[in-house]
């Protein structure tokens, strides 16, 4: 439990609200590996607006469960905003998503879901 991820902040956020972490942990499982697939196809294809867009939903959450790739996330966040074509940010890119996979599959075993 907690390998891939750390509830700390979001056990403050909730006040140990058992109910409220088991919505926020659902409402990450619904939408943070949507959003993944959406930014992995972005940077797949140059499209540097919906990659800045994604990345940027994400960010909060990423940041909340502490995956530990936040930096790497800015990083991708900020070749879709500023149009770096010349950089590759696949590296970065797939640190975040095995983050959000490995964060995903703990969580689902954790809470039954």
């Amino acid at each position: 439990m907690e390998q891939h991820y750390k509830l700390y902040r979001v056990r403050e956020l909730a006040d140990n609200d058992e109910d409220f972490i088991m919505a926020l942990v659902a409402a990450f499982l619904e939408e943070v590996p949507e959003d993944a697939a959406r930014l992995k196809e972005a940077v797949a294809e140059k499209d540097y607006f919906n990659t800045y867009q994604a990345a940027h939903k994400m960010k909060p959450t990423i940041d909340l469960f502490e995956l530990g790739v936040l930096e790497d996330l800015i990083v991708v966040q900020d070749w879709g905003k500023f149009e770096k074509k010349e950089e590759d940010v696949s590296d970065k890119l797939d640190l975040v998503l095995t983050a959000i996979e490995n964060a995903s599959e703990e969580l689902k075993k954790d809470y039954n879901l």
